[in-house]
This record gives C-alpha cells, sequence and structure tokens, in this order.
C-alpha cells in the first residue's frame, strides 16, 4: 500500500482571511486566535488502517476554552507536557467526505511530547468520523478519502 496520507486543514472553518491583519488575530501553524476571544490549536484525528500497522490522520483544528488554551500554550514546549490531562474542545474542520458535518463534533485534546501534534479523541457517538476513529478504515478508504478530497481541493497532502 502507499504510504498512508496525512490530511490537514489550512485554518479553523471560522477564519476569514481578513483576519489576518487584526491585532487580536493569530493564526500559526498549530494555534489560532480569533477576535482574542475564540481559541484553537491543530491536532491529529488518528484512525487505525485494518490489516496493517498504519494510521491514517486528518489534520484538524478543534477549539478550547481560553483556559484551557493558555495552559495547552504555557506548556507548549515544555518536556513532560504529555503528562497534562485531556482538553474537551469542539473540532472545528469540515471535512467534506462525510454525509454529516464534522463541525462541533466533542473531543478530547491529548497532548503528546514536544513535537507532536496533540491527538484528537472524537466522543464515542455514531457520526461516521467518530466510528472510523474507533474501528479503523480499509486501505480502499484511505484511497477514496484522498481522492475525494485532493480533487476537490478541499486539502493537501502533508
Amino acid at each position: 500500500m502507499e504510504a498512508v496520507a496525512r490530511l490537514r486543514a489550512q485554518a479553523p472553518a471560522v477564519w476569514e482571511p481578513a483576519f489576518a491583519d487584526a491585532e487580536d488575530c493569530l493564526l500559526s501553524m498549530d494555534q489560532c486566535v480569533v477576535r482574542g476571544q475564540h481559541y484553537f490549536v491543530k491536532g491529529l484525528i488518528e484512525i487505525p488502517v485494518i490489516g496493517s500497522d498504519e494510521v491514517f490522520s486528518w489534520g484538524v483544528w478543534v477549539s478550547l476554552s481560553r483556559e484551557s488554551f493558555s495552559r495547552a500554550s504555557d506548556l507548549w514546549d515544555r518536556p513532560g507536557r504529555e503528562a497534562e490531562k485531556p482538553y474537551f474542545g469542539w473540532l472545528t474542520t469540515d471535512l467534506p467526505v462525510y454525509p454529516a458535518t464534522t463541525l462541533n463534533l466533542k473531543t478530547r485534546v491529548h497532548t503528546r511530547p514536544v513535537g507532536e501534534r496533540p491527538f484528537v479523541e472524537l466522543e464515542p457517538t455514531d457520526h461516521p468520523l467518530a466510528i472510523e476513529q474507533r474501528t479503523g478504515i480499509s486501505p480502499e478508504r484511505v484511497r477514496e478519502i484522498a481522492s475525494a478530497v485532493l480533487h476537490a481541493g478541499d486539502g493537501e497532502q502533508q
């Protein structure tokens, strides 16, 4: 099988290009602040690929409370940060390959060692994305997702 794709979103769904010049907004590779009131971190939803040791990853944005974002930021470059308890968040990336929107799915953001993106655990619901995270997907499904996203121009391979 080809290398398993990692598909990523450039910014949270609420980000607008006009925010780039605003003093109370920030968009980096890992964090985002909108109007000094909404806080986001980038993480990975990892989905096991059935029949292999591979993992398919979605690079997504999750909104956090001000307190959780502040805590995560304080620990961003600190060794041992992976011992931090998970943060509650809302998924703020719409993944267009699912029949129902992925916006506002409940998540838990698990901090990993410095240099690694957080792991985003979805609440175990009946949403197709949450089911795939729990049960895994076939290599054919990986190719289907990658093809649909890349052909639609809604994502890019990382």
